[in-house]
C-alpha cells in the first residue's frame, strides 16, 4: 500500500490541517475561488509551511476520483499504516503501561463509506489500532478519508495478510476477543466487556466468518425489537464501542 494519499473534502482537509499532523505533503487548491471556506484553508495551510500548488477543478476531480473535492485537495504521508509487526509491539506497550487495550477488528467490511464511519467512531471512542485483512476489503482511500473526517490520519491502520493468526497471538496476550452475531445467545448489555478487549464485526449481509466466529472467546448480540433483523455495520460499531466505554467508566 502506498503511504501516499489524498484527503479530499473541506471538512476532512479542515480536521486535518486542525491536528498539526505533520504528514501534509501539499495542498491542491482551485484557484480565483471564492468560497471562504476554501480561502481560510489555504491561509492555514500557508502559515504551516505547507506547499500549495493551484489547480482547476479538472484536475483536482483526477486526483480526488469519484469523491467530491469541494476545493480542496490534500496530499498526506500516512505514519498511521501499520504492519503486523508493528501491531504486536503497539499491543506489547499498552498492556505493559497497564492501560485499557481496544482494539476494532473488521472482518471484511468491503464499503468504504462503512469503513470511515466505523474510523471515525472507533477514534471517537479511543480505540488503539483498526485492523482489517489486507485482501477482500476496503481500505484507505479518499472516500475513507472523507467520511472519517479526520480520524483517518490519526487512528493507526492495521492491514494483514491473516485475521485468525492475529486473533490466535491476541489471545497470548491475554485480550479478550468479543465477536458479534445476531445467533449470540448474550446480550452485548449483559456481557462483562472490562479489561483488554478486540471487538470483532462481520462484514455488510454475511457477518463473521465461520473460522473468525471461532476464533472469538465471546459472541454478543444486540437487542432487536422492530421489523430489521439487522443493524448497518457501522452503526452496530458504534453500539459497540460505547457499551465497551460505558463499562470501563
Amino acid at each position: 500500500m502506498s503511504k501516499e494519499q489524498y484527503i479530499t473534502g473541506l471538512r476532512a482537509v479542515e480536521q486535518l490541517l486542525a491536528s498539526g499532523k505533520p504528514e501534509v505533503r501539499r495542498l491542491y487548491a482551485e484557484y480565483q475561488t471564492v468560497n471562504p471556506r476554501v480561502e481560510a484553508v489555504i491561509r492555514e495551510a500557508r502559515q504551516a509551511g505547507i506547499e500549495i500548488q493551484a489547480a482547476n477543478r479538472a484536475r483536482l476531480t483526477q486526483i480526488s476520483g469519484e469523491v467530491r473535492h469541494q476545493g480542496v485537495v490534500a496530499e498526506v504521508r500516512r505514519s498511521t499504516v501499520l504492519d503486523e509487526g508493528a501491531l504486536r509491539t503497539l499491543v506489547e506497550e499498552r498492556l505493559q503501561q497497564g492501560k485499557s487495550l481496544l482494539l476494532l477488528i473488521l472482518d471484511g467490511v468491503q464499503d468504504p463509506h462503512n469503513l470511515g464511519a466505523c474510523m471515525r467512531t472507533a477514534d471517537a471512542a479511543g480505540v488503539d489500532a483498526v485492523i482489517v485483512p489486507r485482501h477482500g476489503a476496503a481500505s484507505l482511500g479518499p472516500t475513507v478519508s472523507k467520511v472519517a473526517a479526520g480520524a483517518a490520519e490519526h487512528i493507526p491502520f492495521v492491514p494483514v495478510g491473516n485475521l485468525n493468526r492475529v486473533l490466535a497471538w491476541l489471545a497470548d496476550y491475554g485480550v479478550r476477543r468479543v465477536g458479534t452475531s445476531d445467533k449470540a445467545s448474550s446480550s452485548l448489555f449483559n456481557s462483562d466487556l472490562t479489561g483488554p478487549v478486540a471487538l470483532v464485526m462481520g462484514r455488510e449481509h454475511t457477518g463473521l466468518g465461520k473460522g473468525i466466529t471461532e476464533r472469538c472467546d465471546l459472541l454478543v448480540s444486540l437487542p432487536m425489537h422492530g421489523e430489521v433483523s439487522s443493524l448497518n455495520v457501522s452503526v452496530a460499531t458504534g453500539i459497540c464501542l460505547y457499551e465497551i466505554l460505558r463499562q470501563r467508566g
